[in-house]
């Protein structure tokens, strides 16, 4: 079952900023009150974090130091003021210098 997010409302309508998670069917009809408090709510509109091929999540791994030597890159580090070191790849000096 997927958990949906609910947005407390003001007395006007409003959202407040307030959040809370539910599981529920997806054959539920949606919140209009807090169970556990009565308090009005509407369920919130939610970007999916879908994993794909190019998604932030796939993205963080084909960065990694690993992969990019794999596939040929260097890639560097700044490591102190003015300098920065080769945490990656073969090529290319072990560190440069601003100087």
């Amino acid at each position: 079952m997927p958990i949906y997010v609910y947005e407390f409302l003001d007395k006007k309508g409003e959202p407040t900023g307030e959040t809370f998670e539910i599981v529920q069917s997806m054959k539920d009809d949606a919140l209009t009150k807090d169970p556990s408090t009565g308090r009005p709510v509407r369920r919130a509109i939610l970007v999916p974090n879908i994993a794909g091929k190019w998604s932030d999540m796939k993205g963080k791994g084909a960065l990694s130091n690993k992969n990019l030597e794999r596939l040929g890159f260097t890639k560097y580090e700044r490591k102190g003021d003015g300098y920065m070191e080769r945490v990656a790849g073969k090529e290319g000096p072990k560190s440069i210098s601003a100087d």
